[in-house]
């Protein structure tokens, strides 16, 4: 369309001028009506459901879960004493009575579930660690350290520890090889400490040690675990008795030796045989005291 000048002067500017308003008033009445029927601009969208919305329900995060409690805390309840030094004599726990606490590792677990048996000479923080001091009826360049493998009460393997003779070192290795073959389960072993020796009594050990340092029970004389000539073995489930004492004190339940549960040593099984095998004799034979727990390599 092309636009031609206009001259208000002549006789035709008034309709040229009424034709141009109508046009235009024309052209803003279909601009209003397309603005007004267009669609509305779109919103932005909304963003994505957080984690803790969806779908409009609220998701909260539960709290976590603390562990479970130990069935039992080993070392935690001193006994009340009695007047020869060792701990009241009381029933066994229930949660004792057919004992199979987990064991803590202390060291890595043998690689592949197979037996794996170490002897070195003690480490210095070992013997740090350990009632040796000078005045032990053995030489530490007597001791070796071990390293075995056991099965725990909690169905898994474990490597434990443990202070022994130079002399007997490469037999023990055998009978605690025979032991783990025959999956008899052990719920700790390692080095006993210092303060264990002098720790109120709690009745509830059950630690399967070789060397300490110590006297006989009841007695002056050196203990052959103070040469590392002997070895205690699940002392819990296989106690000491004399007379009217029971060691550990809490272990009364395991003097019926006809209930046979995990752990006990009983006449001619896989425990007695592995160490006899060595020369060994085992304190379950004697008349008093009955030390069931006592294997020694000197009958002492």
């Amino acid at each position: 369309m092309s636009l031609k000048r206009v001259d208000l002067c002549s006789p035709n500017a008034s309709v040229t001028l009424e034709l141009v308003r109508a046009t235009a008033t024309i052209l803003a009445a279909t601009a209003f009506v397309l603005l007004s029927c267009s669609s509305p601009s779109p919103e932005p969208p909304a963003p994505p459901p957080s984690t803790s919305a969806i779908s409009g329900i609220p998701v909260t995060t539960p709290p976590k879960t603390p562990p479970p409690a130990p069935a039992w805390q080993v070392g935690a309840k001193p006994l009340p004493l009695r007047s020869d030094g060792f701990g009241q004599i009381l029933p066994t726990p229930p949660v004792l009575a057919d004992r199979s606490l987990p064991t803590a590792d202390l060291l890595p677990p043998p690689a592949g579930n197979r037996f794996a048996g170490t002897v070195n000479p003690v480490p210095a923080d070992v013997l740090g660690r350990s009632t040796w001091q000078a005045g032990c009826p053995v030489k530490a360049t007597e001791l070796r350290y071990l390293t075995l493998s056991f099965w725990g009460f909690d169905g898994r393997a474990h490597t434990g520890e443990m202070l022994v003779n130079a002399s007997v070192a490469n037999g023990v290795v055998t009978v605690f090889g025979r032991l783990f073959a025959a999956r008899f389960p052990i719920e700790e072993m390692r080095v006993t400490s210092p303060p264990e020796l002098t720790a109120p009594p709690t009745g509830d050990g059950n630690n399967t040690n070789a060397f300490v340092c110590r006297p006989a029970r009841g007695q002056t004389n050196w203990s052959a675990h103070a040469y590392g000539l002997a070895i205690d073995v699940n002392p819990f489930c296989n106690p000491y008795t004399k007379g009217d004492l029971v060691l550990p004190e809490l272990a009364s339940a395991y003097l019926d030796r006809g209930d046979r549960r995990p752990g006990m040593i009983t006449p001619g099984d896989a425990t007695v045989a592995a160490f006899s095998a060595i020369g060994w004799t085992w304190g379950g034979t004697w008349t008093t005291p009955k030390d069931r727990m006592h294997f020694s390599a000197n009958g002492h």
